[in-house]
């Protein structure tokens, strides 16, 4: 079974609830992995104190245009849809804009003169860890400067493990398209919110995106207690099931700011996490814990 673990805003305590339920599910002796997909600022590791594995670059073709082959016939800028060649024919220049390529090769096709070559680009990377054989964990990670972190997210879910009786993924923030290459691959998508406005306005435009995807999810609250129940009348009202909720508390915050495991040390905290997995299978009807 694979759980995306998603947020309709950054802050909300995604990865906070990803690496305790990750530990959680390995202290019952699952196999579990976990894919940190948020490559624009990776920090699942922060709090799993992993070994190494391997390094993946991930690797995009980018066009270079030769300027003593090129006869400035402006067919290169006419037919790249992503405007990422800029041309100036009156002063002969012309250049691949690579923030704005998306490697689609139309450029190489229709130059007449064989001015377009490709090169090899690094978009960023894809590490393997291992806490030990029963627990696996891939981070995506993309290189300042590119504009765009699919491209790694994709590397990264190439590395879902076949022997992980669960998978954790850890999502990007927000509802573009880093968040739906994500969930994509999930069988169920846990929303992570937040009692607050913001955390509500974010929340539905994430949902909106979930149902056009015809993906089961749920939402956790996280922080409850603070806030106002918008948001409960909010999941009543449209019968979105609310799997946990998780109080706020000085103390989870004392050890999430030292990056420690909350669960490790509170065993109430622990015991909910625990509750909530069998609460996913009574949802999705995949069996978790009767193996």
């Amino acid at each position: 079974m694979t759980i995306a673990v998603a947020s309709g805003k950054g802050g909300t305590g995604k990865t906070f609830f990803a690496t305790n339920l990750f530990i959680t599910l390995h202290q019952q002796n699952f196999r579990v992995q976990l894919i940190d997909c948020d490559a624009e600022a990776p920090d699942a590791l922060i709090f799993l104190k992993a070994t190494t594995g391997k390094a993946f670059d991930v690797i995009r073709p980018m066009p270079e245009i030769n300027p003593a082959l090129c006869t400035f016939c402006g067919k290169c800028h006419e037919y790249c849809h992503f405007n990422a060649i800029f041309f100036l024919p009156q002063f002969r220049m012309i250049h691949v804009m690579q923030e704005l390529c998306h490697s689609c090769g139309a450029c190489l096709a229709v130059c007449p003169e064989g001015a377009v070559r490709e090169h090899p680009i690094s978009l960023g990377q894809v590490t393997t860890y291992t806490l030990n054989e029963w627990a696996e964990i891939a981070e995506a990670k993309m290189k300042v400067g590119v504009m765009s972190p699919v491209p790694v997210i994709k590397e990264a879910l190439r590395h879902i493990s076949q022997t992980a009786e669960i998978v954790l993924l850890d999502a990007p923030p927000g509802n573009s398209c880093p968040f739906v290459h994500t969930v994509n691959s999930a069988d169920f998508v846990v929303m992570i919110t937040e009692p607050t406005p913001f955390g509500l306005s974010d929340l539905k435009q994430s949902i909106e995106t979930l149902q056009e995807l015809k993906k089961p999810f749920g939402v956790v609250i996280n922080r409850a207690g603070t806030g106002n129940d918008d948001i409960y009348e909010y999941l009543k009202e449209n019968d979105i099931p609310l799997l946990l909720e998780i109080p706020f508390s000085m103390d989870i915050a004392r050890l999430y700011s030292r990056g420690i495991i909350a669960v490790e040390k509170m065993p109430a905290l622990r015991k909910k996490f625990i509750q909530f997995a069998e609460t996913i299978e009574e949802l999705h009807g995949n069996r978790i814990y009767q193996r």
